[in-house]
């Protein structure tokens, strides 16, 4: 028999007919023998049994991938690894493939058909050794959503992917079955639509189940599920010959069949229209404490799922020593020691993104932090951390910033569930599907765009009435909502606009650079408040108070810095008759600072301000990726490129910059690895590879 094959034989000798693991939330509904291997005979005895087994199959659902790689790209969140920006993260960001190079998604698909053959498994021995009941249909009903959703993640990476619906274990030894071609993705998405409208039916509401968490599948997160897939199913993509594998017929399109897309877009709008109806979902709401998006993500981060549970219909447990995943390791504002020990923000907000909210949108503040958390001086006992303003260019991700979190066991255990499905998501869907299918936005897709908005604090906003408008809403609505939780990048394929919005960020952050058009008036200086970090678990903090200044008087005042310590208390008191001006209250011990947003962190002028209120050892350093934290916003300010914008905008070779790898009708799919043993291509000699990388 040969070795290799579309999954690992090491995989299917170490045993599919293992336990995959169960999840490893300390949840008393998990408390269960600590299996490790088991044979075939026992993970199919009874239900309880089968039902470990399917548990299992949750872990390694989301990989690091679909969040750190493939999560960016998608005019909100982008990549600053350290290193150089040919490192694999930035140049998938940025749609730069090199399948021989090692820069596509690799992990992922090994993982997706782990799981798969997992699934195919449970889903042929449970329906042949188990009479039928009301657990035993759940259990299958848990199987065939789980690979549903791997399905779903490999034709968004991919497109056209194999398919496998029976266990390897059963099929004959030749190369039709242990090395499948591509199978078309509407064969594959009518396959698992199909799957989820049976695992509808058999799965209760989660009102009715007796195990109250949505760390499990119940019937309206498979619904949720089942709207999602729908409507990528009737979405746009990347499409192309498979026969004949010509790039010549590389296209972004819909289904050919109308009358089935149609469909589509009405499974998807029943879907959620019974979520709705059902009432037992509903959007966070503000606390006494905190305003709504806050609470919302406060008390996610803090495990405390008795206040998010309606909104957050489904997530995927992390907590403990087993499973643990990083997912806010990459995705946060940047500790440097501590209680919070060392930990850098891999990934940033496009200050675009950014100056995106309206004034009143609350989501802003939780979305993206204008601030890291760094030491004043060497970060000894006794030092003082300090929760220090940023620049435009440095702006990170804020809906999983550590402090909100419990304290973990070990620095990379953030236990941190990952989100898997919202019930704004859910609002936001039914009211895209309901524009699709009446050519218009209807009363009920109003209605439920004008939830999450007013929910928001953004309920005033005008909602467009025409179909081309209203869709361009929800376009603008979901980066809003949903930044960060790794859905966009395929939204924006889906919805047909991705080409567009890429080209619209990259012309925005041009003229941001260079103060034109919309952004002429964005202030380039403000006055930061000198905050000291609780170093707490648990801390409720949101944002820094700043004030944009706009008066040249006042902007004379403060433009240049003091560069001797002898200065620092008249430029001190310079600052704060500014804040007082401003109408803020100023009591004794306070300290304002400025900061050059257009300026690079580490530039002479914002260190001297930083200086000015105390930074000394780490004045100039903050905890992000330094291929950004380095690198100014503003046109010219890059050392020695005068007249150029910020290599990470646009370098002047036209090698660098926000998205230079895109191709239109190429870009919007990911190729297979094929640089060694365990990539795709490598493994299986019958696969194609993307047309537009074929050569590669």
């Amino acid at each position: 028999m040969k070795t290799k094959n579309i999954f690992t034989k090491a995989f299917i000798a170490a045993g599919v007919i293992a336990l995959a693991g169960c999840m490893t939330s300390c949840e008393d509904y998990l408390d269960m023998p600590s299996y490790t291997e088991v044979d075939e005979e026992t993970a199919f005895q009874d239900e309880e049994h089968a039902e470990f087994f399917v548990q299992g199959c949750y872990r390694g659902l989301i990989h690091s991938e679909n969040f750190y790689q493939f999560g960016a790209g998608e005019t909100t969140i982008h990549s600053c690894e350290d290193g150089t920006t040919n490192n694999s993260k930035y140049a998938i960001c940025n749609y730069s493939y090199s399948p021989s190079g090692g820069v596509t998604i690799s992990t992922s698909y090994k993982e997706a058909y782990r799981i798969i053959e997992s699934c195919n498994l449970a889903i042929a021995r449970i329906t042949a050794n188990l009479p039928e009941s009301e657990r035993r249909n759940r259990i299958l009903a848990e199987a065939l959503t789980i690979r549903a959703y791997c399905y779903h993640n490999l034709i968004r990476m991919y497109g056209d992917v194999p398919a496998i619906w029976e266990p390897l274990v059963d099929l004959p030894d030749n190369e039709d079955k242990w090395y499948p071609t591509r199978t078309s993705r509407d064969e594959i998405y009518d396959h698992i639509i199909a799957d989820l409208q049976q695992a509808v039916e058999w799965m209760p509401w989660k009102s009715e189940l007796s195990l109250n968490t949505n760390e499990r599948l119940n019937k309206q997160s498979i619904l949720g599920v089942l709207a999602r897939i729908a409507l990528h199913a009737g979405g746009y993509s990347l499409r192309w010959d498979l026969a004949t594998n010509d790039p010549s017929t590389l296209k972004m399109s819909r289904r050919a069949d109308d009358a089935r897309v149609t469909e589509f877009y009405k499974i998807a709008d029943d879907a959620c229209r019974q979520i709705i109806e059902r009432g037992e979902n509903s959007l966070v709401q503000a606390s006494a404490k905190m305003d709504a998006f806050q609470n919302l993500f406060y008390n996610y981060c803090q495990r405390n799922f008795g206040v998010t549970d309606t909104e957050v219909m489904w997530h995927l447990a992390q907590y403990g020593t087993t499973t643990n995943s990083n997912f806010n390791i990459y995705a946060q504002t940047g500790t440097r020691g501590g209680n919070y020990v060392t930990i850098k923000a891999m990934q940033f907000a496009l200050p675009s993104f950014y100056l995106s909210f309206d004034k009143n949108d609350i989501r802003r503040d939780v979305t993206c932090t204008s601030y890291s958390i760094y030491f004043l001086d060497k970060g000894a006992a006794g030092d003082t951390w300090v929760d220090v303003g940023t620049t435009y260019s440095c702006i990170m991700h804020g809906k999983f910033r550590i402090p909100w979190c419990q304290e973990p066991a070990a620095t990379q255990q953030r236990n941190l569930n990952i989100p898997m499905l919202r019930y704004a998501d859910v609002l936001l869907m039914y009211a895209e599907a309901e524009n699709y299918l009446n050519k218009r936005p209807t009363t009920a897709a109003i209605s439920a765009l004008q939830q999450v908005r007013n929910r928001a604090g953004i309920g005033n906003m005008t909602i467009p009435t025409d179909y081309d408008g209203f869709l361009n809403a929800l376009v603008q609505e979901r980066k809003w909502e949903l930044s960060g939780e790794f859905l966009l990048r395929t939204d924006l394929v889906r919805m047909g606009v991705l080409a567009r919005e890429l080209k619209a960020t990259k012309d925005d952050m041009k003229a941001l650079s260079k103060h034109e058009g919309k952004y002429a008036n964005v202030p380039e200086y403000r006055l930061y408040r000198f905050q000291p970090d609780a170093q707490v678990w648990g801390n409720e903090f949101l944002a820094l108070d700043y004030i944009e200044l706009t008066d040249p008087a006042e902007i004379a005042k403060i433009s240049t810095a003091p560069s001797k310590s002898s200065q620092y208390a008249e430029f001190n008191a310079t600052v704060l008759e500014i804040v007082k001006a401003h109408g803020v209250e100023v009591k004794d011990g306070d300290l304002w600072y400025p900061a050059n947003m257009f300026d690079s962190y580490q530039s002479t002028y914002n260190g001297n301000c930083r200086k000015s209120v105390g930074f000394v050892g780490g004045y100039n350093t903050i905890q992000l990726g330094n291929i950004i934290y380095t690198h100014p916003t503003g046109f010219g300010r890059e050392k020695n490129k005068e007249n150029q914008y910020p290599d990470w905008i646009e370098a002047a070779d036209g090698s660098d910059g926000l998205y230079y790898g895109f191709k239109e009708n190429c870009s919007e799919l990911a190729p297979f690895a094929n640089q060694s043993a365990g990539h795709p291509m490598v493994d299986n000699p019958r696969l194609t590879q993307h047309p537009g990388y074929a050569t590669h």
